[in-house]
């Protein structure tokens, strides 16, 4: 009876594992996510000062990069708040 009800459930474990795996690579990517943000604003920083970017490209591109990280700040914010509620 035990072998018949791992063979009947292995399709469900092979789907929970594969989920476990989907969520894992998001949390670390999400995790990378201000570190890749904080490397390409010092590139766009170093862009602006060897001349590759006018100031108005510069002043979008960082607005939207700064956009990020507060939306990054909010979502763990948010997440804090509701691990303690």
């Amino acid at each position: 009876m035990l072998i018949l009800d791992k063979l009947l459930l292995s399709p469900l474990n092979a789907t929970i594992w594969a989920a476990r795996q989907v969520l894992n690579a998001i949390q670390q990517e999400e995790a990378a996510e201000p570190e890749r943000i904080t490397a390409d604003l010092s590139n766009l920083y170093m862009m602006l000062e060897t001349g590759r970017l006018t100031e108005a490209e510069f002043s979008a591109r960082e607005k939207e990069l700064l956009d990020q990280l507060d939306r990054i700040e909010e979502r763990a914010t948010t997440a804090q708040v509701a691990s303690k509620g």
